[in-house]
């Protein structure tokens, strides 16, 4: 009898640990490797999700170092997402940013301080009116460098809120362009309502924080 406990006792923790390796595999597999953009022209590329792309793109575009930002989309399951789709919020993209900068000039670590330093970090799937997945705070990393320095930062500024923050860590895959009409679209349209009430007064908030690594004005 007391044989015939032991075996069936075996049987039993040998199918727990194969569960949780199970569990474990499954775990590790749904999330995917992160795909790193190679320097072209001694230019890096970051990819950032902080509610709307207007927003964001016009604060990183004030920054020193950095060459050019566009609006589009990331972190979702779908190809070729448009504006209309992602705002059902079925795609499971964010509105995001890809920053092409020069690494000589600003650092990594530093469009982080950035990203944490121009939005609400506590508001969970929106900042500020934009609410919604699609509008959901994402840094994505491209190596496990990339992985600390989030992960510092956002632990980091937890501690000194005593709040959680938002922010999803991922892994880049893909970065879709968005049309064209959002391109730019603060800079254009400084007269569009949603701008002057929402966009310029996140710009101008960021500015008075970082004054120090404001582009010169011409």
């Amino acid at each position: 009898m007391k044989h015939l406990f032991a075996s069936l006792f075996l049987i039993f923790l040998c199918s727990c640990q194969n569960t949780a390796q199970t569990k474990n595999k499954k775990q590790t597999a749904t999330i995917p490797k992160p795909v790193e953009v190679p320097i072209q022209k001694g230019k890096a590329r970051a990819y950032f999700a902080s509610g709307c792309f207007w927003c964001v793109e016009a604060i990183y575009e004030s920054i020193k170092g950095v060459d050019e930002v566009i609006s589009g989309y990331s972190g979702g399951h779908t190809n070729n997402p448009t504006y209309q789709k992602s705002n059902t919020g079925k795609t499971g993209h964010a509105e995001a940013v890809e920053v092409i900068y020069d690494p000589k000039i600003i650092s990594f670590e530093t469009l982080v301080d950035v990203y944490f330093g121009s939005q609400n970090p506590t508001q969970v799937n929106g900042q500020g009116p934009d609410n919604g997945s699609q509008y959901r705070s994402i840094i994505f990393y491209q190596n496990n460098e990339q992985k600390q320095i989030i992960i510092q930062k956002k632990e980091a500024l937890a501690k000194k809120l005593n709040a959680k923050i938002a922010a999803e860590v991922y892994p880049f895959q893909k970065f879709w362009e968005a049309e064209a009409y959002h391109q730019n679209y603060e800079r254009l349209h400084p007269d569009n309502s949603y701008v002057r009430q929402v966009s310029i007064p996140r710009l101008n908030r960021f500015k008075a924080k970082f004054p120090e690594l404001l582009k010169e004005e011409h």
